[in-house]
C-alpha cells in the first residue's frame, strides 16, 4: 500500500539527499551485556524514558537534531501540560495523545495494579534522531545512568519515538 501523497517519502528523499555521501553506517552494539532483573519486576522501582521530545509547557522545548539535553517529568504531571517538538517525526499524533510516544499513565496505572513495584517520581525525555553516536555515548547516555543511580531507579522503560 503507498502512503498518501501528503507523507514525506523519507527513505527516498534521504537517499536522495545524500547520493553523494558514502554510505551511512549504523552503529552495531555488540558489547552490551545481557543484565538480568536483580529483583522480580513488582518490586523494581521504574523510570520512564522516551526519545520523543516530550516537555513540560514552560520548559524550553527541544531544538532541532543532535540536542543531548533531557527534560525531567514528574510522574503526577498531566497530558495536557505537555509540548512536543521533534524534527523526525510528524508529531500531531503526539500533540494529540502524547501517550503514543510517552506512555505516562499507563506507566501510572501498571504501578497501581502493583504489576511494577513503583514508578519513579520523574521520567525523562530527550530528542530521538542525534546522530552522533559518540554525543550520545558521551553525553546523553552518562546524563540518563547518573539520573538512574541517583534515584535508586532499578530499570528504565525506553520508548523510542
Amino acid at each position: 500500500m503507498n502512503p498518501p501523497e501528503s507523507y514525506v517519502r523519507y527513505i527516498p528523499r534521504t537517499r536522495d539527499l545524500y547520493s553523494s555521501h558514502s554510505p551511512y553506517q549504523w552503529v552495531e552494539n555488540t558489547d552490551a551485556p545481557w543484565t538480568p532483573l536483580t529483583k522480580p519486576l513488582n518490586q523494581s522501582r521504574v523510570a520512564l524514558a522516551s526519545s520523543s521530545g516530550i516537555y513540560l509547557k514552560g520548559q524550553k522545548p527541544f531544538h532541532t537534531k543532535d540536542d543531548t539535553s533531557i527534560r525531567e517529568i514528574p510522574k503526577s504531571s498531566s497530558t495536557s501540560d505537555f509540548g512536543v517538538n521533534h524534527f523526525g517525526y510528524r508529531m500531531d499524533g503526539a500533540e494529540r495523545d502524547p501517550n503514543c510516544v510517552f506512555p505516562l499513565e499507563q506507566m501510572r496505572k501498571l504501578e497501581c495494579e502493583g504489576f511494577i513495584g513503583e514508578l519513579a517520581d520523574t521520567a525523562y525525555t530527550f530528542m530521538g534522531g542525534i546522530y552522533s553516536t559518540r554525543r550520545v555515548r558521551e553525553e546523553l547516555a552518562p546524563q540518563l545512568v547518573e539520573r538512574a543511580l541517583a534515584n535508586d531507579i532499578d530499570l528504565f522503560y525506553l520508548v523510542p519515538a
